[in-house]
């Protein structure tokens, strides 16, 4: 299956140098069965999406609501791919949700780091009928308003709109960070330990047990068109 990964944004610092970039770390959970070619938005490239199965989107420092010259371009491409599987993690989760007609805000609640818990609010025939999960996150930025024709799978107290299924398009979309190995999101609290509230905790909160590769499964399974 032929993937493009959207590549929004890039690990701070020299986090690339021991954990990959962000498409390496998709590749790295998709696994076998995938033909990864990686776009760099930020660069203005973006795929034909009528030559690939599917339309990976990353996760980015930039919210949908900077002046950037790159995201209108995205936003475009998002809402004339109705026919490729695509799928949002973080920013992209973000970015699906403005661009089809939800909106994003820096959300009040600050921000949101470490392992966080969330329940199913939809089982989709692409999950595995388990009640919750506990997932990486990394985020300031919220969905507040859901997009129309959508049904939320996954949420949280602090994030409600946490995961997203549209109905009228082949498309899912995630706020959390299946991609994240602990050690990575560790390595990103350090990055910002002046601004995540509780970084200490935060930290030692991705020593638990995660659901990574339940996810991992969830996002493999949308992209085959295989049900449980």
């Amino acid at each position: 299956m032929k993937v493009a990964i959207l590549e929004t944004g890039y690990p701070p610092g020299n986090l690339a140098d021991d954990f990959g970039n962000y498409p390496q770390m998709f590749a790295d959970m998709l696994g076998n069965g995938f033909e990864i070619e990686s776009f760099d938005v930020q660069a203005g490239k973006l795929p034909d999406a009528a030559e690939y199965h599917a339309c990976l989107i990353t996760g980015s420092p930039a919210g949908v609501y900077d002046p950037l010259p790159w995201i209108e371009p995205l936003q475009q491409f998002i809402r004339a791919a109705d026919q490729a599987k695509m799928v949002g993690v973080c920013f992209g989760h973000q970015v699906m949700a403005e661009a089809l007609g939800g909106r994003v805000e820096k959300s009040h609640k600050g921000w949101g780091a470490g392992l966080h818990r969330y329940s199913i609010a939809r089982s989709e025939p692409w999950m595995d009928g388990e009640q919750a999960i506990a997932i990486p996150a990394s985020h300031q930025d919220q969905v507040i308003v859901q997009p129309p024709g959508t049904e939320v799978t996954v949420r949280s107290d602090f994030t409600t709109f946490a995961g997203l299924a549209w109905k009228d398009r082949p498309a899912i979309s995630f706020q959390f960070h299946p991609e994240f190995s602990p050690a990575f999101a560790k390595a990103l609290i350090e990055k910002r330990y002046d601004v995540v509230p509780d970084p200490d905790s935060a930290i030692a909160s991705l020593d638990a047990p995660n659901d990574n590769a339940r996810v991992a499964d969830w996002i493999r399974n949308f992209l085959n068109g295989e049900t449980r």
